[in-house]
Formats: structure tokens, sequence, C-alpha cells
């Protein structure tokens, strides 16, 4: 967090920067003192071995860093069983000195649908709210933006951005372990917002749509991925309880209902680009993660519909232009 305040000068930091050096020293505190979960992967990151990999890998399915050899085999047991230690990992996959973490979800999948839309990377300071484990943070900076900014609260996936981090060494790739209701306005400070897979679990969706279309410059984009249903209705699904087993999920729009949020919170241009059902081939148990997957959120009978009946789930991408 601290490598982010050096940048100042660079990252053109001063007008949010004495908010910004007030939230990373209060997660300074957080972390030197919690006794948590925090603590727990805070412990197994900072006994990582020491080791300068031979190669790294942002342009692959797996985001990978060093190889076997760089570690020998000894190393390697030891590095796996640190791995384990920061389960459940959520996004991937990553290879780590020849570790191959097949994560929950095959996030190259939802990388490789989006590629092909998204604007111009190269150059640009980029803001990933709930940005997991980093996973898409390393595939963005294969296009050597001037800087790519997460924001991740969960504390095994801010562990595990450290952990793949530390030996990545990417300088233009930063995390803060902090909400986007934490993080100081900014003004139109952001060139590109991703905001994938979080909306639905907002109560007041269009206030976090203003908020982040007030954060990107003029001629900015939003790239937005979030539940859906089918239609264009202008209809939302409110769940009654829980959505796939998920007590937060709030609202699930259909597309015009999801464009219109849009363009209430201020955008001039959408355009939803990929509309896809979450498959097993996507999102599936493995050996990384200890919990249920999408096989157990829904109804074995139907499995076109949510252990509660409701649609099974559907991501939308879309994109917004200020």
């Amino acid at each position: 967090m601290e490598r982010l305040l050096a940048y100042r000068q660079y990252l053109g930091l001063d007008p949010f920067y004495a908010e910004l050096e007030t939230l990373v020293e209060e997660k300074r505190r957080f972390l030197d003192t919690n006794k948590g979960n925090f603590h727990r992967f805070k412990t197994v990151y900072e006994a990582l071995p020491d080791v300068v990999p031979s190669q790294i890998n942002l342009d692959a399915d797996a985001v990978t860093a060093g190889c076997l050899e760089d570690l020998g085999p000894e190393g390697a047991a030891d590095l796996y069983e640190k791995l384990e230690g920061l389960r459940p990992w959520r996004k991937g996959p990553f290879s780590l000195f020849g570790q191959e973490i097949d994560a929950e979800w095959r996030s190259c999948l939802k990388w490789d649908r989006l590629v092909p839309h998204l604007p111009e990377l190269r150059g640009r300071k980029i803001l990933d709210i709930g940005s997991s484990n980093g996973y898409y943070m390393f595939r963005m900076a294969a296009s050597d933006p001037r800087m790519v900014l997460g924001l991740e609260p969960q504390s095994a996936f801010y562990y595990q951005y450290l952990t793949m981090q530390k030996y990545l060494n990417l300088k233009n790739v930063f995390c803060i372990p902090a909400t986007h209701d934490q993080f100081p306005e900014t003004g139109a400070y952001f060139d590109v917002v991703f905001c994938m897979g979080v909306l639905y679990h907002r109560k007041s969706p269009v206030d976090m749509l203003k908020e982040i279309r007030n954060c990107l410059k003029p001629g900015g984009t939003l790239v937005m991925e979030n539940l859906v249903i089918e239609g264009r209705n202008g209809l939302c699904l409110f769940p009654r309880d829980r959505y796939a087993k998920m007590r937060n999920v709030f609202f699930l729009p259909d597309l015009t209902a999801m464009e219109s949020m849009l363009f209430r919170a201020g955008f001039s241009q959408v355009d939803c680009v990929d509309m896809s059902p979450t498959t097993q081939e996507e999102q599936r148990k493995t050996h990384w993660i200890q919990t249920e997957s999408l096989k157990d959120f829904l109804d074995p009978e139907d499995p076109s519909k949510t252990i509660e009946g409701y649609p099974a789930p559907i991501r939308a991408v879309f994109m917004a232009k200020v």
C-alpha cells in the first residue's frame, strides 16, 4: 500500500493524497494489529520463500511466475503447503514456481470474452473495484497501463494478491484492502474502471454507479459485469431471501433495466457486449476451495434454476462511456 504513495508525483495523486494517505495508514494499523483471518493469512504470506522467478507471463490463461527448478522439490513442497493455507482461491488460474492453482473460477474464460471489447489500456489509470486476488489486474498489466489500483477488503483474496505480487513485482499494480465506500473521492481521475461481480451486492446500485461515473475522466469507460435476468422489459428480480445461496444479492436487472441504471447514473453510451450463462466449465469445485460451488447452488432436478427456484445465474458485461 505504501508503495502507491511513493508514486505520488508520477501518478498525480495530489488532489486526494491526504485522504489516501489517511486510508493507507488506517489499513496498515489494522493489518499490524488484527488477530482474525487477516492475521492468519498474513502469517502464511510472511513465511513465503524469498526467490526471484526465472520467468513471468501475464498473457496466458494462468498468470505465471517462476518454474519448479527455481525452488527445487523441497522448496516446491513447502510452497504448495503455504498456498493451501491461503485457500479459498476463487479466481485464477495461477502457476507459481510450477505449482498449478486451479481456482474455482476459470477467470481466463471471462477475460477472453472481455478482451475484444476493452478500451485502450496502455498508459491508462485503471481502478478495479472488488479486485479479488488480482487475476484481472495482472492480465490488465500485460497491456502496460500507467497504473492499476485494486480495492479488495476480503482477507484471503488480499493476501493471495500480495503472494502473487511478491514474485511478479509489477511496479504499476497496487491494491488496498478497502471497500469502494472507504476509498476517497478522486474527482475525474481514472480512465477506466472495472466493476465486475459487485453491483448486485449493493442495496443502492444507482448511487454506486454515480460515484463511479464521477471518478472517470471525460471519455472514460466503465467495464461493468453484473448478474442479470433474460428479457428487455425493464424489470428487476429482487430475491426474497437468498439467491444461489447468497444472502447479499439484491437487484438482478434485465438488460433494459441495467442499461437504464447506467443512463440514470450519467453515462452517455452503454453497450451490452456479452451475456453468458455461468456454466460448470467456468465455475466448479476444485482442491483450491473448501466450500460449495455452482453445482451446489442449482436445483439438482432442473439446473436452469437456482436451489431457491430463481433463474440460474447469467452474467452480462456492459461498456459504459462518460
